[in-house]
């Protein structure tokens, strides 16, 4: 179980870098950012992917998207000069504890 949960954190640091440089590519209008975007997003999906051979896909995609949603969040208020207002944060934090009860309560895994 513990290659599948490197696999997860490989999936989510690629798809944080990915989705940042999305933003930077400005609609796809900048070749730099764009190729890093492409090419982040395929390799996330691919260890994605290998995640699920052992991860159950509810439980990944759970992981997966709520750690991203937090960490883009943080890049968005640091290198965007992004603020978040009190109703995107409150979202922010029950998808934490879904993320938490999931993964602390959930039989669904065998993690």
């Amino acid at each position: 179980m513990g290659r599948s949960y490197i696999f997860l954190i490989l999936a989510i640091i690629l798809e944080i870098i990915a989705t940042t440089f999305l933003k930077k590519s400005e609609q796809f209008t900048k070749l730099i950012p764009s190729i890093i975007t492409v090419i982040g997003y395929v390799a996330t999906f691919y260890f994605l992917s290998l995640t699920l051979r052992q991860i159950p896909v509810g439980i990944a995609y759970a992981i997966w998207s709520g750690v991203g949603i937090v960490f883009i969040t943080i890049i968005g208020i640091v290198v965007f000069k992004q603020t978040p207002d009190l109703p995107a944060i409150l979202g922010i934090v029950l998808i934490l504890i879904g993320v938490i009860v999931i993964n602390l309560f959930s039989k669904m895994g065998s993690h």
